[in-house]
């Protein structure tokens, strides 16, 4: 277990710099621990959040988020939503079988990779500083569950590119990197929600009190003393656990389940099966990223909506079904998926 004494003295941003990089080349329920706001019936929501640093149970060598990468899709044997174990750099079958479809290079296999493409989610915790909709949750720490496009806004405090330096500069505002994750030099999250073509969007959410033309981000302590700060810092969940193997299936139980979900174990009837190419590689590889994890293009994810579908699967219900899914979408489809399999 880190000490205390350790954070205070190690709180800079070369660590969290070093993960960005790493995250650049390369499931939760009824789990009380997780915070999510809550919208109302216009779907806009609005919450105020603090990142926390990496907690004590994790070591020093903890980070202030994990990723974790999920499957969520129906098939006629039902519903598939599991954790993936390409989060370990592992084999995942639902993973192989995707990138299959993909490399037959035919778009109604494509079609079907699309759908049952992987999702990925980031995990951190957090203090709840402003929570209208239940006060109850306010001053308490959860882990929160968010997707890339709050991912990339943490990104740019952290490791803020030479584009968005250059045009911070013409405006007369100093960018420099800010660690928005410390516990004495962060800053609250305003976490503005609003439904977008069917979605949650969270476009103008951002850090409070940042860089302006008057000089650099200033950054504010999570609670006037150390004492109330090791106490926040130590109440934190473990992130590791949140990836530990133990969370996933092996390959076979995954492959198992798989099979029965889109019913080629032969329990269920399949009516439309993948065009087979007959150039398929006999043991295609993997890549890390492959084509078929990331969206479409608006143009293409708009023109695939409107096409009759092509796949083997079953759609998720009429409106989410047509509208194009970002990847920052993915935590809340995840959660999506996991309502309607209930």
């Amino acid at each position: 277990m880190s000490t205390f004494a350790s954070l205070k003295k190690n709180s800079s941003l070369s660590k969290l710099t070093k993960a960005l990089q790493q995250t650049n080349k390369k499931n939760n329920s009824a789990d009380d621990r997780f915070w999510q706001p809550e919208v109302d019936k216009a779907g806009n929501g609005f919450a105020v959040i603090r990142f926390l640093d990496a907690p004590a149970a994790d070591g020093d060598d903890g980070m202030p988020w994990v990723q974790l990468f999920t499957h969520g899709f129906e098939g006629p044997g039902g519903w598939y939503i599991e954790n993936s174990l390409t989060t370990l750099g592992l084999k995942d079958p639902v993973s192989e079988e995707n990138s299959r479809l993909w490399k037959t290079e035919i778009k109604a296999n494509q079609d079907i990779a699309r759908d049952r493409k992987r999702r990925l989610s980031y995990i951190s915790n957090i203090l709840v500083v402003k929570d209208a909709a239940h006060p109850e949750n306010e001053g308490k720490v959860f882990l929160y569950s968010y997707g890339k496009k709050i991912f990339d806004k943490i990104k740019s405090a952290i490791d803020p590119t030479e584009e968005e330096i250059d045009l911070a500069a013409k405006e007369g505002i100093t960018l420099v990197p800010v660690n928005i994750f410390s516990f004495w030099e962060g800053h609250n999250f305003n976490l503005k929600i609003r439904k977008v073509e069917g979605y949650r969007n969270y476009d103008t959410s951002a850090f409070v009190g940042m860089a302006t033309t008057e000089g650099p981000a200033k950054g504010t302590p999570i609670a006037k003393t150390d004492a109330a700060i090791e106490e926040i810092w130590k109440s934190a969940y473990s992130l590791k656990e949140l990836i530990s193997p133990d969370k996933f299936k092996s390959y076979q139980e995954l492959e198992a389940k798989m099979n029965k979900v889109l019913g080629l174990d032969g329990s269920k009837p399949v009516s439309n099966k993948p065009v087979q190419s007959k150039e398929l590689p006999a043991n295609p590889e993997e890549d890390s990223t492959p084509p078929f994890d990331p969206d479409p293009p608006k143009e293409e994810a708009k023109a695939k909506a409107a096409a009759p579908k092509k796949a083997e699967v079953k759609s998720p219900p009429k409106e989410e079904a047509k509208a194009p899914a970002t990847e920052d979408d993915d935590s809340d489809m995840l959660s999506m998926f996991q309502n309607l399999a209930k």
